[in-house]
């Protein structure tokens, strides 16, 4: 089995999260009094109450939303050396609002915050350095920086770090697979299913730790209790092969389908042949198609082929008010699930 993860976080939700934090940072005020004397302080020179300012303007809330008047705001207290104003300044500069686009500035900027140990700051240096935008691409930096942050406790760090790790890994690069471990355990011994399920795939895989199947199946199980689709599917396939708990076909179905459920083309794909073969469940034709109908559907071309093959050989076998109903239950569901943010 190869370590199969999704990296679908991309830097945008990181800006997004981490913009979330202004209000906490630089205290906006409300009420016409509180507004003018905070106006009096940001203009006589507060930095705190610039920051505050720049905040408002940047939200809407408070004042009419003004991205130019969030940026002038901010670069005056900037310029006094406010951290928080300083990381906001760089936002802006990272996706281009009220100022050009510009990742060198942003970079500039997250630098200066960051070094004063603001987490968010440098949270997106850290990322800014992974990809080399406004500065020389240096995974080392990125690393150093996004566990300044972690340590801090900063969430997208966490969700950085695992960027990291996990990209790494997936490029077949193994320097670093001793402190990815260390990492990991770490964080998924907090309760961080993704990196409970990462560390289930490095000790089916024998990647950084000893292979180790009963290792695998506690992490796993773990990731798998809490929702995680991929640790689910994976979970499933231990009990189906044996491999770190007992062989279970009837447990494995049970974690294939809550996985299918969730929309994993290989659980569902794997649920349909269980189904159609009565392996942990009863054969039931219909449920079969009704799963490979789901899976023909995936993205991941090779399994959506693949189920679309067998699905069509069973429609020649099913009853026409069979196949009619499997394929309605199949179109509500898909439905249903796009419909869900």
């Amino acid at each position: 089995m190869v370590l199969e993860v999704v990296l679908a976080m991309l830097g945008a939700v990181f800006l997004l999260n981490a913009a979330s934090c202004a209000w906490a940072q630089c205290k906006p005020v409300f009420g016409a009094q509180n507004i003018a004397a905070l106006k009096q302080q940001a203009v006589h020179g507060n930095a705190a109450a610039q920051c505050s300012l720049g905040v408002m303007y940047d939200d809407g809330k408070g004042m009419p939303q003004d991205d130019a008047q969030a940026a002038l705001w901010y670069r005056k207290a900037a310029e006094q050396g406010y951290p928080q104003a300083q990381y906001h300044l760089g936002l802006l500069y990272n996706v281009g609002q009220g100022v050009p686009k510009d990742d060198v500035e942003a970079a500039l900027w997250y630098n200066k915050a960051a070094e004063q140990g603001e987490a968010d700051a440098q949270t997106l240096l850290g990322m800014l350095y992974d990809t080399g935008s406004g500065v020389p691409q240096d995974r080392t930096q990125a690393l150093a920086w996004c566990r300044k942050a972690d340590d801090q406790g900063n969430g997208s760090a966490r969700d950085c770090l695992y960027m990291l790790y996990t990209g790494e890994m997936d490029r077949g690069e193994t320097a670093d697979y001793p402190e990815a471990v260390a990492w990991f355990r770490k964080t998924a011994n907090q309760g961080y299913d993704l990196a409970q399920d990462v560390l289930g795939n490095l000790y089916y895989d024998g990647q950084g730790v000893p292979q180790d199947y009963t290792q695998a199946a506690l992490w796993w199980r773990k990731a798998a209790e809490q929702g995680d689709a991929r640790a689910q599917d994976s979970f499933g396939d231990l009990y189906y092969h044996g491999q770190g708990v007992p062989q279970d076909y009837a447990r494995a179905a049970l974690w294939y389908r809550k996985s299918a459920e969730q929309g994993n083309a290989k659980a569902q794909f794997v649920l349909g042949a269980l189904y159609h073969g009565g392996v942990g469940v009863p054969k039931d034709d219909a449920e079969a198609y009704f799963w490979f109908d789901l899976a023909a559907a995936a993205k991941d071309n090779s399994v959506a082929k693949e189920a679309a093959k067998v699905r069509d050989a069973i429609a020649f076998i099913l009853a026409p008010a069979d196949l009619s109903s499997a394929q309605e239950r199949a179109r509500k569901w898909s439905e249903e699930h796009q419909a869900k943010p």
